[in-house]
């Protein structure tokens, strides 16, 4: 008879099913381990990317006008000015209000008289001692237009401070444009007299060559030397300007940054002008309407009967006779009807008077100088454009002119005098066109400036 083992027989079969699961099981952690990796790894790419096109984008940003001109509009303490103003109206509005609500105050009050051998204070008048503790209630009694009347005060005051604060962003928006404008036409001149150099220095080689050849004399060749280093002494000094002109953009902008950019060309467009009636400028105008009739209108308030109504309670007690029955409580009215102030108040309406009228003289004035300055700007912008065309098509002949002296240079057939002469034509023509782009900028810039809106 066989005996039989109490031990489990592992078979070859089983052994090598148990490494499959546990190979399975490890191939499936380093696949696990791959792709954590894997998922990492693109995390940190996607991270990188999107701060790198954060920083090209606030870069690139940095060149543009409209940068400088948000960072003013937020770094200004006069703009900042106005809405803490508009603020502290609110909350004197609220204060107005609070004044009409009934007024509680506690009055806690004692007074010692003693005579002395029969030397003191009459009892009859200060009755020797006095103890008062009180709680007192006062309510003013006003009118509701009255009440209104002070609050579309405070109202004509906020709109009044809005629109000062559209006017100075106005203001603000010309000063630093007009500055871009011209830091980024130094920038136009160091590219073109750079070019220009560029140019000058390729034809050096040239004209040295032919000096020593005996075809040019040698006073030709140092007449040229003479031309390109003042053309080198000129591009330093617009190199010195561009850095001043855009150092003095970031201290207006409120940027405290001494890093030197590229500026990149104004984005202005010119913009229908409006009619006066819809501008900032002439809502001021009516603006101050509104403020003089609500003034007019409290001067007829001050001189309505006023009312003022009130009430204690408490211990009042001079301990003569049983004091301990002196608590009680009192009301009372007080009324105040105006009779006769001298003609004050016919005195403030006629200075009121006045004030619509000089409104009136200012306004005026102020529509036919927005007419005579919008028709003006639009002219000029007109002329600088007809001008920058003309020059154009006069540096085409001079380029031509300079290209065909460049040939003959080479031959010796062109006086170096004549070539120099081309070259300054040039770039006198090229300046002109410069001057007139940044000063057809600067024309729609003032253009701009009249355009606000209400």
């Amino acid at each position: 008879m066989k005996s039989t083992s109490s031990n489990t027989v592992i078979t070859m079969p089983q052994i090598g099913a148990r490494n499959h699961v546990l190979s399975m099981k490890r191939t499936n952690k380093q696949t696990l381990s791959i792709h954590g990796q894997s998922n990492h790894s693109l995390l940190i790419r996607i991270i990188i990317c999107l701060c790198l096109f954060v920083y090209f984008q606030t870069a690139f940003s940095q060149n543009k006008l409209t940068y400088y001109l948000n960072q003013a509009r937020g770094n200004s303490p006069l703009l900042k000015d106005f809405q803490y103003q508009i603020l502290t109206n609110a909350i004197d509005s609220q204060r107005i209000r609070a004044s009409y609500l009934p007024q509680v105050n506690a009055n806690i009050a004692g007074t010692y008289a003693p005579i002395t051998n029969g030397w003191g204070y009459d009892d009859a008048l200060s009755n020797s001692h006095t103890f008062n503790a009180l709680f007192t209630v006062s309510q003013t009694v006003v009118g509701r237009k009255n009440l209104n009347n002070q609050f579309l005060s405070l109202q004509i005051q906020n709109r009044s401070l809005q629109n000062q604060a559209k006017i100075s962003e106005q203001d603000l928006s010309r000063t630093i444009a007009e500055q871009y404008i011209n830091a980024y036409g130094d920038l136009l001149q160091i590219k073109f007299n750079e070019q220009m150099l560029e140019l000058l220095k390729d034809e050096e080689t040239i004209i040295k060559t032919l000096a020593e050849k005996g075809v040019y004399k040698q006073t030709d060749f140092l007449s040229f030397l003479v031309t390109i280093q003042q053309q080198e002494l000129l591009l330093t000094q617009l190199k010195n300007q561009y850095q001043a002109d855009f150092g003095n953009l970031n201290y207006s902008s409120g940027i405290a940054d001494t890093t030197m950019a590229e500026l990149l060309p104004p984005d202005l467009d010119s913009t229908l002008i409006p009619s006066f009636n819809e501008t900032v400028f002439y809502n001021q105008y009516a603006i101050d309407s509104l403020r003089i009739a609500a003034e007019d209108a409290k001067i007829n308030y001050l001189y309505k009967p006023t009312a003022s109504i009130y009430g204690d309670a408490g211990y009042s007690s001079s301990f003569i006779k049983t004091p301990y029955k002196n608590f009680g409580y009192s009301v009372g009215a007080n009324i105040n009807i105006p009779i006769y102030d001298g003609r004050q108040r016919e005195l403030q309406h006629a200075k009121n008077v006045i004030a619509q009228q000089n409104r009136i003289a200012y306004k005026n004035f102020s529509v036919s100088q927005y007419r005579q300055q919008t028709a003006q700007l639009q002219k000029q912008l007109v002329l600088a454009g007809q001008l920058i065309k003309q020059t154009t098509d006069q540096i085409k002949y001079t380029e031509g002119l300079i290209s065909a002296q460049r040939q003959q240079l080479i031959t010796g057939d062109v006086l170096i005098t004549d070539y120099i002469n081309a070259i300054g034509n040039y770039l006198n023509a090229k300046n002109i066109i410069t001057q007139n782009t940044i000063n057809r900028w600067l024309i729609i810039n003032q253009i701009n400036y009249w355009n606000r809106k209400l």
